[in-house]
């Protein structure tokens, strides 16, 4: 008896692939949530692009990595779903990726925090935890680093964040669709400590 392959369960809705999408926006606030609802990420400071990757099984192989504002980003970064870095040491340094933009090679991490389309179908819609999900599983093995999406009390977080010496945290509505704008469902708080010093540093750039 001959058995068939089955074939991967789709997941979203399918739909012509969309281009750019205008980028969901985090709105700031005072203090990070507390609640279960809530899943917490490391905010990081960079760039933010959307990874365009086509027919990558075959030579005709491409990418493309338009930056928040549809523009162009470097080729070099055409290679992950986020803008965003981290330096060896765990920390975030502009610097560094000035100098990456450059062509002068240093310590560079790229970081990966959303999917929303995959293989024919539109995945905004989908509740945050399950695009987390599917994700994780397809950067899995490869350079991209995978956002991690901590559930604990909010303020440990950012206090953990603050202590070593993070931008802040980026907090998400768990079951949230990918909405373009600014809604409350995303929300961020700055290291505050680390916002003097860049402001300071910025006066010496």
């Amino acid at each position: 008896m001959a058995f068939q392959r089955k074939k991967p369960a789709a997941i979203g809705i399918k739909v012509n692939f969309p281009g750019f999408i205008e980028p969901a926006l985090a709105t700031s606030i005072e203090k990070v949530p507390s609640g279960d609802r809530w899943l917490h990420e490391i905010k990081f400071d960079g760039y933010r692009v959307q990874v365009h990757l086509a027919n990558m099984s075959g030579p005709s192989a491409s990418g493309r990595s338009p930056t928040t504002h549809g523009t162009s980003a470097p080729d070099r970064r055409s290679s992950t779903a986020r803008s965003s870095y981290r330096a060896r040491d765990g920390t975030t340094d502009f610097s560094v990726l000035q100098n990456e933009l450059k062509g002068k090679r240093t310590k560079i991490v790229l970081v990966a925090f959303d999917l929303l389309y995959l293989n024919g179908y539109d995945l905004r819609k989908l509740p945050l935890i399950e695009r987390k999900a599917h994700l994780k599983k397809i950067i899995d093995g490869t350079d991209i680093q995978f956002s991690e999406n901590f559930e604990i009390d909010g303020p440990k977080m950012y206090a953990h964040a603050c202590e070593v010496g993070l931008e802040g945290v980026v907090s998400k509505h768990r079951d949230s669709a990918y909405r373009t704008g600014r809604f409350d469902c995303w929300v961020k708080v700055k290291n505050r400590a680390h916002a003097a010093f860049s402001r300071v540093m910025d006066q010496f750039g």
